[in-house]
């Protein structure tokens, strides 16, 4: 195309000019930290409260607890009836909701900036008034149990990824599945997940993350109002994980249900995740990840298996690096019709072989760091993005001041830095490949 040229030189020439992002952070006396992220475009608050803890800090033998908590912490408290929380957001114009990860558990309200303060009182509540009963427990797990039944049971390709994932961690509890082991949800009861509760949550325990057209003095003395009442819990344990040993050994898992209607493949690593103060390999990885397979037209795989031989209808590459031990990094391939899953194996071995042999392309390289430049300033947009991140990041062991330095990282990853992450990480002895199809295929 005549007009990609200046247009990239233009914004090479441009600097990484983002918008201020003002960040303010403080401590409550209790240990609650906050980070207040001011957006003064539009009347809107995002209220997010992140505790650090999620599944892979559960009991061994109580899968799925953390998660059944978060569904639990929508029931009664000492001051609100069950469902009032999100009945409340609702009549006042808001959104809520809440998630669960490996890492952490998050709970949030995108409301008017007015109603922010309405959000503090009913979350500060369930933080340390929560009230179950036997009925709560019997009706909110058959809730569980039958998301389990509709996301990963009926759904061959969510199995697959999860008998990948047990294959991928030999010792580490990101092996568990986040929503469970269905013959540990059966067994969970009230007493599993009071323990989860009384522990974890609690405000030293806890990241506030508030995002908008907002005044961060006001914000403080909210919280300060309202959280800062609640005891910390003296006896808060360290997150103690057990770890990967060193994996020798390349693994597969072949899954096969004829309700698969298009074959694919899926690679993953474990790798290195985003450390404190030390981020520059994470940066190089996810640099690699674009390279091999960001782009449905120019990426390594993209070219060698779509365009040059017509093997794959789709490549792609990814590199999830916010995690409080151990990352991952996953390539995928779904092939043409006519095309096996182990003839697409065989032609992304020999993509990959090439690009270690190779190396990176100069253009290429600046044509990521644009795209991560232009991708920086388009998030300063999304306010819920922007809290996402920073309690993500603080709820996983980062700073704030590495959150902030992130961006320049990324555009400081040089072609030495990409390649000498994709020599350490693209060893087969340290990987899971899995083949998911209807069972038509050949096994290897």
């Amino acid at each position: 195309m005549p007009f990609r040229k200046p247009i990239l030189a233009a914004l090479i020439c441009w600097p990484l000019a983002l918008p201020a992002q003002e960040v303010t952070t403080a401590t409550l006396d209790n240990g609650m930290q906050i980070v207040v992220i001011e957006d003064h475009r539009a009347p809107v608050a995002v209220h997010m409260v992140w505790y650090r803890t999620g599944s892979a800090d559960e009991p061994v033998g109580r899968s799925g607890v953390a998660h059944f908590l978060e569904h639990l912490l929508f029931k009664a408290t000492d001051d609100m009836e069950a469902g009032e929380f999100s009945r409340v957001v609702a009549e006042n114009g808001g959104t809520d909701n809440a998630f669960t990860s490996y890492d952490y558990t998050a709970y949030y309200q995108r409301v008017a900036a007015d109603r922010l303060e309405l959000m503090m009182q009913m979350e500060a509540d369930r933080m340390n008034d929560l009230r179950l009963t036997p009925e709560d427990i019997a009706t909110e797990r058959q809730v569980i149990l039958e998301e389990r039944s509709q996301r990963v049971d009926s759904d061959p390709s969510a199995i697959a990824r999860e008998q990948m994932r047990a294959a991928l961690w030999l010792n580490h509890r990101y092996g568990t599945p986040v929503i469970g082991w269905r013959h540990e949800m059966e067994a969970l009861d009230m007493e599993d997940v009071l323990q989860t509760y009384d522990l974890w949550y609690s405000p030293n325990n806890a990241i506030l993350v508030v995002a908008g057209d907002v005044d961060p003095a006001a914000v403080i003395a909210m919280a300060e109002r309202h959280y800062g009442p609640l005891p910390a819990e003296p006896d808060l344990p360290p997150r103690i994980r057990a770890q990967e040993p060193p994996q020798l050994a390349a693994r597969r898992v072949i899954y096969e249900d004829p309700r698969v209607a298009q074959p694919y493949l899926l690679r993953s690593y474990v790798a290195p995740a985003r450390r404190t103060g030390d981020q520059k390999q994470a940066a190089a990885l996810l640099t690699l990840a674009r390279i091999l397979g960001g782009s449905s037209f120019t990426s390594v795989l993209a070219e060698a298996l779509t365009f040059d031989s017509e093997i794959a209808l789709f490549t792609g590459a990814d590199y999830d690096g916010v995690a409080l031990d151990q990352g991952t990094f996953s390539l995928s391939v779904v092939p043409r019709p006519g095309v096996s899953l182990a003839e697409a194996e065989a032609a992304m071995d020999a993509a990959l072989a090439r690009f270690l042999e190779e190396g990176v392309d100069s253009g290429q390289l600046e044509r990521i760091r644009v795209e991560l430049a232009a991708a920086e300033i388009y998030a300063q947009d999304r306010i819920e993005e922007l809290a996402n991140r920073y309690g993500a990041a603080l709820a996983t062991g980062l700073t704030v001041a590495d959150v902030k330095a992130w961006p320049d990282l990324l555009q400081s990853v040089t072609a030495e830095d990409v390649m000498a992450a994709a020599h350490a990480l693209l060893d087969p002895r340290q990987s899971v490949t899995l083949w998911v199809s209807s069972g038509e295929e050949t096994t290897p």
